[in-house]
């Protein structure tokens, strides 16, 4: 994995404001992403984690601009692309593509498969006739479908192909950077194997960077050479993702979260941490570290101040006042 950032976001904010009651009075604002700042590094897949409503999937589209940010920075290549208008941002999609969750609804149904992964090719490249068909039957090849496909439709294939042809659509203008917006949790377990096995290889003949959303643990440590634990529009810790299934995490959350996920072994036992309540509205946030209500170890600072996300130890971040004092111990 090199080291040389590819995408990297700073002070991130991402707010949606609404308004309700009588004569649309009550003004609310919800942030989504809340400072996030990340580092993601040529063809590394750094995989994020977290509940639903976390904010996962409103940072992968807020990265790649198919939502606006509200303020912060989004470099891609050393370029802050936040603040560029439609036009001048169109050269940088052609690097940036994404792989959405549910493979029945990212495709039009009255395209065929050819019209589809044409798409993109057509918008941002000169390939016509023969020369587009040649470049879709490659893609084809690549993510193991055959050519003879290009004329069917959407509902002639089951989910797994669907997927294959999303990466391969992702694919067709050699993108550097895929966002994978939980793109196994529409699919059977044995195909989610098939399809993270495919990113895999592609990624490695490719040389692709990944930011990989999920909420299923056992896929993200398979495919994933660090994961960020995000709660309530924040990241609350960021590690390589040996450290974190290796008993290393450090936030209160992320052992939650861990102890949650299943084990295949019965002769294995851990303790299961059970978090009081629900997570916060997000249109209104507790005070200080939004995680305290729900914390099993929180102390009066937790409920006044907001923790910094701080490297604790080498390529480790937390945001946790308690972290290197025993937490959970």
């Amino acid at each position: 994995m090199s080291r040389t950032p590819l995408v990297e976001t700073r002070h991130l904010y991402k707010i949606f404001r609404s308004q309700s009651g009588l004569f649309r009075r009550e003004k609310k604002e919800v942030r989504a992403l809340n400072g996030v700042s990340l580092t993601i590094y040529r063809r590394e897949t750094l995989g994020v984690v977290g509940e639903s409503g976390c904010g996962k999937t409103t940072l992968g589209r807020t990265i790649l601009r198919l939502i606006p940010p509200t303020s912060g920075q989004i470099l891609f290549e050393g370029q802050d692309i936040a603040p560029l208008d439609r036009r001048t941002l169109r050269p940088y999609r052609r690097h940036m593509q994404m792989v959405f969750q549910n493979p029945y609804t990212s495709f039009d149904p009255r395209f065929t498969v050819l019209k589809s992964i044409a798409e993109p090719l057509v918008a941002h490249t000169d390939l016509r006739g023969d020369r587009l068909v040649a470049r879709a039957r490659e893609l084809l090849q690549q993510v193991g479908m055959p050519g003879e496909i290009l004329y069917r439709y959407p509902h002639e294939f089951s989910g797994g192909q669907l997927q294959r042809l999303a990466v391969a659509r992702a694919l067709a203008l050699n993108p550097k950077f895929i966002v994978l917006d939980e793109p196994t949790s529409a699919l059977d377990v044995s195909v989610q194997a098939q399809i993270i096995n495919l990113l895999k290889q592609l990624q490695a003949d490719l040389h692709l960077t990944y930011l990989f959303i999920s909420h299923d643990l056992s896929v993200v440590q398979h495919i994933s050479d660090r994961i960020a634990v995000m709660y309530l529009g924040q990241i609350v810790e960021l590690s390589t993702a040996d450290t974190l299934f290796q008993g290393g995490a450090l936030h209160p959350y992320t052992k939650a979260l861990l102890s949650s996920a299943p084990i295949i072994d019965p002769q294995l036992r851990r303790e299961r941490i059970i978090l009081p309540g629900n997570p916060p509205n997000p249109a209104n946030p507790p005070p200080g570290c939004a995680f305290h209500p729900r914390c099993p170890v929180a102390v009066d600072v937790c409920s006044k101040v907001e923790p910094s996300l701080l490297e604790v130890e080498s390529e480790h971040w937390a945001a946790c006042h308690l972290v290197g004092k025993e937490v959970g111990a």
